[in-house]
């Protein structure tokens, strides 16, 4: 399917019920790599009957990164999530632990699954970081720690951040689930703070089917870290640690081996599409496509969208069902934010006062396909839909009014 025109606005699913694109296009399908090399890495790590236990493809996969990133040690998991629990339970943090309510829900997790709780601080609206100064309001006599998030890739403000945990004992510790592959004032994400996890989740642009890696220059929080992923074993028969079943596969890592070796091709992909939706979103008024610093590395994998309602007289979530219409599945991350979401909307209640920014972006932002199963013929129709709905709001508004909820 070709772009749509700017001047010829394509008739709406909504109406019609004719969807634009007949397959789901999903945000963050997966990147696949080159199958061959992953068929022969299949081969090898068949014929080698080496399937877990820190096996040879786990070992390189975990030195390539060290190397893509730029840090002394790197331990890959089997999630991002249980990367999180692990570090956080390695660096012996306890009480609470300062968080963003604008991420997803697994930082806040990782925390409360182990007895810590999360508490929650305002971004920056113009960054959708965490914002250092509200991070210093809530610091009390029982928190350990900061866990921040680069939220798109883009990092945090990892300058004040380090000063308020220097300043005040806090160790601070980053969810870098979206930041593999970018910079923050020419240093790669993942060598900062404490300690930093990754996700290489199928939805990531470097994925290893389900995976993650925790990434530290501490030598003692690495040796630790690897004990407590393989249930505290040091050598066959010697528990040395308390532990958990943390491991990543060698098929998993297979999988991230292959994509990294793709890795620039799928940036340049993302690259691509990111100024597409650029060029085709342009002068619509209300509607800010949140850019990257060309100045830093970085992987492009969202396309991030705020939509002011009072603006376009269309809000964000009419918005998101005529694109899940037409078979764009955009989605509402990271809505309604991680303090409304169970059990932190019980035990905090009244959050919401003290993190207006983060209600305010949770309900403007929308994120668009991209990826490489995404093309720029794809972002031009997804860009002339919008612009089709913006262009007559009050009726598509009445008319996604009628449509069944679901």
């Amino acid at each position: 399917m070709h772009a749509a025109e700017k001047n010829s606005p394509p008739a709406l699913a909504v109406f019609t019920g004719k969807p634009a694109f007949l397959e789901p296009l999903h945000v963050g399908r997966p990147n696949l790599g080159d199958r061959k090399r992953l068929y022969e890495r299949f081969d090898q790590m068949l014929d080698r009957r080496w399937l877990s236990n820190n096996g040879p493809l786990v070992k390189e996969f975990e030195q390539e990164i060290a190397r893509h990133v730029g840090v002394k040690h790197v331990i890959c998991v089997c999630n991002a999530t249980i990367g999180l629990e692990i570090a956080i339970r390695a660096a012996d943090l306890e009480g609470e632990v300062i968080v963003p309510a604008y991420t997803f829900v697994a930082t806040a997790h990782a925390l409360q699954w182990q007895a810590i709780t999360p508490v929650f601080a305002d971004i920056d609206p113009a960054t959708h970081n965490i914002d250092p100064a509200r991070v210093e309001r809530h610091i009390t006599p029982r928190t350990t720690g900061i866990l921040a998030t680069h939220v798109w890739g883009r990092s945090c403000d990892i300058e004040a951040l380090s000063d308020i945990a220097r300043r005040r004992g806090l160790k601070l510790m980053f969810d870098a689930a979206h930041a593999f592959g970018c910079s923050h004032r020419g240093r790669m994400i993942g060598g900062f703070g404490l300690a930093e996890v990754f996700s290489f989740h199928a939805t990531k642009f470097l994925n290893s089917f389900e995976g993650g890696a925790i990434t530290t220059d501490d030598d003692a929080l690495a040796a630790r870290i690897r004990l407590m992923t393989n249930f505290g074993f040091a050598g066959f028969d010697n528990v040395i640690h308390i532990g958990t079943n943390g491991k990543m596969t060698e098929a998993c890592a297979a999988m991230g081996l292959t994509c990294l070796e793709s890795i620039g091709e799928v940036i340049e992909v993302n690259r691509r599409n990111h100024a597409a939706y650029a060029e085709g979103l342009a002068d619509l008024h209300g509607v800010k496509l949140v850019g990257y610093d060309d100045t830093e590395r970085n992987n492009h994998q969202y396309v991030v969208v705020e939509v002011d309602e009072t603006a376009t007289g269309l809000c964000r979530d009419a918005l998101v069902r005529v694109l899940h219409a037409e078979n764009v599945l955009a989605r509402k991350y990271f809505w309604p934010g991680a303090h409304r979401m169970e059990p932190y909307r019980s035990f905090f209640p009244h959050a919401g006062l003290l993190l207006p920014d983060t209600e305010r972006i949770a309900e403007r932002v929308v994120v668009l396909p991209t990826g490489t199963a995404v093309s720029v013929g794809d972002v031009g129709v997804i860009c002339g839909l919008i612009r089709a709905a913006l262009g007559d709001p009050a009726r598509v508004d009445e008319r996604v009014r009628t449509l069944p909820q679901g």
